[in-house]
């Protein structure tokens, strides 16, 4: 490989990034609710493997909002005292995403897209 070219990436990662690119400014989604409008159902853990592997620059020319994800029970899935804890939390709250403790209120901030929502945002 040339040290211009970049490795490939995994095609899921790319559907789950176009997706969480699609929540809302002060919403959040869980795992397992992105893996399911990308097309893959019960696959939440590699929801969460392909934000771990967001390129910095992003993706397609956009930033890819990972800390609009959380964990089924609307909790920030980091450990409270760590700093992706509270780097999480500071970005969501400056959304004005409510965060007591270490949750969300799904009824409140859980993102439920319509089907023309995802027909327009979504190219896959």
């Amino acid at each position: 490989m040339l040290k211009s070219q970049k490795p490939a990436v995994n095609p899921n990662y790319q559907r789950i990034w176009q997706t969480v690119q699609a929540i809302p400014y002060s919403k959040v989604a869980c795992y397992g609710q992105i893996a399911d409008l990308a097309g893959l159902p019960g696959k939440a853990r590699l929801v969460g493997k392909a934000l771990g592997k967001v390129p910095e620059e992003g993706w397609q020319g956009q930033q890819v909002p990972w800390y609009r994800v959380i964990n089924s029970q609307g909790k920030i899935s980091f450990p409270l005292e760590s700093e992706f804890f509270a780097r999480q939390r500071d970005l969501l709250q400056d959304e004005q995403v409510v965060v007591i403790g270490n949750r969300i209120k799904l009824k409140n901030f859980q993102w439920l897209p319509d089907l023309a929502e995802l027909l327009f945002k979504l190219d896959y």
